[in-house]
């Protein structure tokens, strides 16, 4: 891979773990929020699915910092992670949907406030949110992931990461249904109105009406 590349990599990762923790330890030292709630109240495939996520989640960027760094861990990588597309136009394209994924996950943030948190949290949920960039999405967050995971897929090629793109795609898709039932019995009409205006991952018709 050209070290552009995994330079992009690296600083990429890196501005997510500075932004993502940064914006975690404001929220527990300036607000007294807890935004960590991942796998609290629930029970069975729910909790299974919240819990799993987190080490899930740091495996994949310990796998990618290697991947990044191949130069040095190339055979040990290729045992088990054999690269099954290696394009350039397809790196491009990875390079492209990390970055537009970035933007929603910044803009994301800020339309947050001190409602963001990591699960579902019944017992301190905060105030709806459908403002920002949440009057195009329902689920920016989530589609900052699925754009990440896809986009490192493109820039490695490698089975690993593919394998994570489609469990990404499909776990976070199962998250949004639990969360959709969740805001739905929290907010009622107010939720199921705002579902009408904003969509799911994306409303095109909603970001033409603003432009």
């Amino acid at each position: 891979m050209n070290p552009l590349f995994d330079i992009f990599q690296l600083t990429n990762l890196t501005f997510f773990l500075v932004v993502f923790i940064g914006r975690t330890l404001y929220l527990w030292s300036s607000r007294r929020i807890n935004p960590f709630v991942l796998g609290t109240g629930k029970k069975g495939l729910p909790r299974f699915i919240e819990l799993i996520l987190f080490p899930w989640l740091i495996l994949w960027i310990l796998v990618l910092i290697l991947s990044a760094l191949h130069d040095t861990f190339d055979n040990t990588l290729t045992l088990w992670n054999p690269v099954l597309v290696n394009l350039l136009p397809a790196k491009i394209l990875g390079l492209l949907m990390i970055l537009a994924g970035d933007l929603i996950f910044v803009w994301a943030l800020i339309s947050f406030g001190n409602s963001w948190r990591i699960g579902i949290d019944e017992k301190s949920a905060g105030t709806l949110v459908t403002n920002g960039i949440f009057a195009f999405s329902r689920n920016p967050i989530f589609v900052f992931i699925d754009l990440y995971f896809i986009g490192t897929f493109l820039l490695n090629g490698t089975l690993f990461f593919l394998i994570f793109a489609v469990a990404a795609v499909i776990g976070l898709h199962y998250q949004i249904l639990q969360e959709e039932k969740f805001l739905s019995s929290k907010y009622g009409p107010a939720y199921r109105d705002y579902c009408t205006q904003a969509g799911r991952y994306i409303n095109l018709k909603a970001i033409q009406l603003r432009l």
